[in-house]
């Protein structure tokens, strides 16, 4: 169900179950973290997340789930929620190519990575009001910051799906490119990264989680960057940038 590979300092996650758009369960969730966990250990310098067929994930996989005995306090708010903080906090730049369906889980599992690109066709919304159920995942949080109360709530009222394109031009995620694109798209981006000057990447991380997480002011998040940036100077990349600029050189870093 999940596979991940691991070459030149990229991890590369796919969700494998195409007969059900890569659907999660408990124990595919349990999976998905333990690669997280392989691929942090591995010390890679980028991941990227995909799905393989038609869909990146439709959520979570409610085939055999019983209603009356629905344990979804532990699916979501233990497991699932676990999972996401996890990935938010993974020590290297994280990337997740969307395409087909995004929805519930697969489109938290996009929230928690730090850049997505969308397939322009891809289906991001709320269709849980079919199932008597509501917009899970962090879809409340995204969908209001990005859209405002009104849109929010007519995506989740009337089930409507936005492509991939219209949530980008929203501000959902970072771009849309042609479905067939999407993966080399990826990747090749995740390449340059993974050979950039990861802690300064990390140091943006931080303080994009601030400003996202506790509402950091303008001035507090300067004086983090102040003091962020005076602890890279330690670096070996932040002495090799400046060397390689001085010395009018491509920079050579290796993520220290």
């Amino acid at each position: 169900m999940i596979d991940l590979t691991i070459s030149d300092d990229i991890a590369e996650i796919v969700l494998n179950a195409p007969s059900k758009l890569n659907a999660l369960d408990a124990e595919d969730l349990a999976e998905l973290s333990e690669a997280y966990r392989e691929a942090e250990n591995a010390e890679v310098r980028a991941l990227v997340l995909r799905g393989e067929g038609r869909g990146f994930c439709a959520g979570r996989d409610i085939s055999s789930v019983d209603p009356a005995h629905d344990d979804v306090e532990g699916y979501l708010g233990h497991r699932a929620t676990a999972l996401f903080r996890q990935i938010a906090a993974f020590s290297a730049p994280t990337f997740a190519a969307v395409h087909g369906a995004c929805l519930g889980v697969g489109l938290g599992l996009a929230i928690a990575s730090d850049v997505v690109y969308v397939a322009e066709d891809a289906k991001i919304g709320s269709p849980f009001a079919n199932l008597g159920a509501t917009l899970d995942s962090g879809g409340h949080a995204l969908f209001y910051e990005r859209l405002g109360a009104h849109r929010t709530l007519d995506l989740i009222y009337t089930g409507e799906m936005m492509s991939g394109a219209e949530a980008v031009t929203a501000g959902l995620f970072s771009r849309s490119v042609p479905a067939e694109e999407l993966v080399d798209f990826t990747m090749q981006r995740v390449r340059k990264v993974s050979q950039g000057a990861t802690q300064a990447y990390l140091v943006s991380k931080a303080l994009v989680g601030q400003l996202r997480d506790e509402r950091a002011g303008l001035w507090d998040s300067m004086a983090a960057e102040s003091a962020e940036q005076a602890r890279l100077c330690s670096t070996a990349d932040y002495a090799e940038g400046f060397s390689a600029f001085q010395e009018k050189r491509k920079p050579r870093f290796t993520g220290e």
